[in-house]
């Protein structure tokens, strides 16, 4: 077979490879396109960032300079109030120190009508007042205000407060605070005058930040809330109980908080201005509720995107149209080369190899060829040596045939034998049990009679062993038919069978998956529970539903099992350290079992962590559904 088109190449592949890395251009100019519309996007960002910070620097200096000036209003009040406590203390002390019969109207009109008085009881409660309106307010309920009045009762100095909102009534109130001689209570005034809404309204929130908003055309609106979630400034909205959640979170938590409205394109920003005064109980701190406008600069960066990408389509069309004509050309020899390799795959190992172009695909076509010569000579060994795996498949059936007669013959054998064994040797144990019955009788008070006790013992222990036998065979007898088991009756019966009289059962209407061989785990642990805790020891039988799974417990009250034995306790042939311990059949036979029915079983202490309690053998069955089969 020759290679035809063997002509001398054109041009080498490095020439096309050099068109490539031009044509890898492409990503390079959607790398520039994306970071010149990033930048711009981040400068749009940043300053629209910067502008807000600066309004929102403007209002908190504005609110604290507002604030400084009703803090001077508000302590041009202190000396009047101060003098008030005067007749307040005198019929405290008059009244034998019993607010009950203090005359709090009277005082009032000795003060000139002008002042409400409050007495606020050790829990924070107003108890009497001339507000009947105020009584019963509890100040527990702002955390901030009741831990500062009671450090005020606890002290003996007079306090004044600022000009604030009434909870009850919303009118603006001058307080003032003076503990009572005993310290039992907090005596408080509040002055209440038509001027202080003149005074206060010639200091507008509203004008002082204005002008800072102005300078903002993104601001659309901007509302003020005080310490208690009171709108100060601002018209309300339908949604301002959600708002008005987000404004308490911002006061609670003293920050600034951002929420962002994709739907209308704005950002609301709760912002905190802390103008706490440890000189005065009332938190004047306020949170300003600011609405952006983004939409502005979303268009501005909507007018960048469409222009980056449309210089991008057309750059990516460009390059596209170059990279197809020079791909056609560069696939060329390797397209003819492929559609002689696909023939050859069909099993024409005689189709030329046909190449055309450079010098590397020349030398390809030649590397092609010698390995379909060489797949050639591999399929003919291949079938040589599939000839001879026939030869020997066909002596190794006729051997595994021979092998697995053998086995089955053995298995019934055993199967015999076994059978043959359980039949004979039960047998002559019961006969020589019944012997040993009647011999144990005649010699009963003899010193002979403890040796046959012994011997009556061994008896009973190879019966043991046979039936243990007799049950693995079962088990391994081949697969499993579970079908539904009531556990009540079977526990019941298998109590009612067991020699001991201490075993304590509530009953259940649990039904699980199993067979006839479930018993004869109960059987194994009441016999163990008899064998190591003697004929007085006490057993309870315990089950519990969990879901699709049944727990059945089995508490014993014996001597109980090392926790160093618990992990191997049901492995096969695995012996408890005490005198009285069998064969190890049982429990290894109880977890074959429960395994056979899809269960787990385990060993505890029937009081966690003393092993010297009992021992609580607890094991998982599968409840039984309505559509499995009885």
């Amino acid at each position: 077979m020759t290679v035809k088109g063997s002509a001398r190449p054109s041009l080498p592949l490095t020439v096309y490879l050099l068109l490539a890395i031009l044509l890898a251009m492409a990503p390079v100019v959607c790398l520039i396109s994306l970071v010149d519309y990033m930048g711009v996007a981040q400068t749009l960002e940043a300053n629209a960032e910067e502008s807000r910070n600066q309004t929102e620097v403007g209002i908190v200096l504005s609110m604290n300079l507002m604030d400084t000036g009703l803090k001077l209003f508000d302590n041009t009040l202190n000396h009047e109030m101060q003098e008030g406590f005067g007749p307040f203390i005198a019929e405290y002390e008059r009244a034998g120190r019993d607010p009950a019969e203090m005359d709090l109207l009277r005082v009032k009109e000795e003060l000139g009508g002008r002042m409400e008085l409050y007495i606020i009881n050790e829990s924070g409660v107003i108890e009497y007042a001339t507000c009947p309106s105020d009584l019963g307010l509890d100040f527990r309920e702002i955390p901030y205000f009741y831990d500062r009045i009671t450090e005020i009762r606890l002290n003996d100095a007079f306090s004044a407060d600022r000009v604030v909102s009434g909870i009850s009534s919303g009118e603006l109130q001058k307080y003032a605070y003076m503990p009572s001689p005993d310290h039992r209570y907090l005596f408080e005034l509040g002055l209440a005058e038509s001027e202080f809404q003149q005074y206060r309204t010639a200091l507008k929130y509203r004008d002082m930040v204005r002008e800072l908003v102005d300078l903002n055309p993104d601001v659309l609106e901007i509302r003020i809330f005080d310490c208690l979630g009171t709108r100060i400034v601002g018209e309300a909205h339908p949604d301002d109980d959600r708002r008005l959640a987000i404004v308490r979170q911002a006061y609670r938590e003293r920050t600034t908080l951002d929420v962002e409205n994709a739907t209308a394109g704005g950002l609301t920003r709760y912002l905190f201005i802390d103008m706490t005064d440890s000189n005065y109980a009332s938190d004047m701190s306020l949170v300003v509720e600011l609405t952006y406008n983004m939409k502005a600069a979303e268009a501005k960066l909507a007018g960048m995107l469409g222009w980056h990408a449309s210089v991008l389509l057309i750059a990516i069309f460009c390059i596209g149209c170059l990279s197809a004509l020079a791909t056609h050309h560069l696939t060329r020899p390797i397209r003819t080369l492929v559609e002689d390799v696909d023939a050859v795959a069909r099993g024409d190992l005689d189709r030329p190899i046909r190449v055309s172009g450079d010098e590397e695909f020349v030398h390809l076509a030649e590397s092609v060829w010698r390995v379909v010569a060489s797949l050639k000579e591999t399929m003919r060994r291949l079938q040589e040596s599939e000839e001879e795996i026939i030869r020997h498949s066909r002596v190794l059936e006729e051997q595994v045939r021979e092998r697995a007669a053998d086995l089955e013959e053995s298995n019934q054998m055993a199967t015999l034998y076994l059978d043959i064994m359980g039949h004979d040797i039960n047998n002559a144990n019961n006969v020589a049990s019944l012997y040993a019955d009647l011999l144990f009788a005649d010699l009963e008070g003899e010193p002979e009679a403890e040796l046959l006790r012994k011997a009556k013992m061994g008896l009973t222990k190879s019966v043991e062993i046979v039936h243990n036998v007799n049950t693995i065979q079962h088990i391994q007898g081949g697969v499993p038919s579970l079908r539904p088991i009531d556990l009540d009756p079977l526990v019941r019966h298998e109590i009612e069978r067991s020699s001991l009289s201490g075993i304590t059962y509530a009953g259940t209407t649990a039904t699980v998956l199993a067979d006839d061989l479930l018993s004869e785990v109960f059987a194994n642990l009441f016999g163990n529970a008899e064998k190591f805790g003697g004929p007085a020891v006490g057993i309870a039988v315990r089950i519990e539903e969990h879901g699709e799974e049944i727990e059945v417990s089995v508490e014993d009250t014996g001597p109980g099992i090392p926790d160093a034995i618990k992990p191997r306790l049901f492995d096969r042939l695995v012996r408890g350290t005490h005198r009285m311990a069998g064969t190890g059949l049982g429990l290894y036979i109880c977890r074959m079992l429960i395994e056979r029915y899809g269960g787990r079983i385990r060993a505890e202490d029937r009081v966690e962590g003393r092993p010297e309690c009992g021992t609580a053998i607890r094991f998982s069955l599968r409840k039984a559904g309505e559509g499995d089969s009885p």
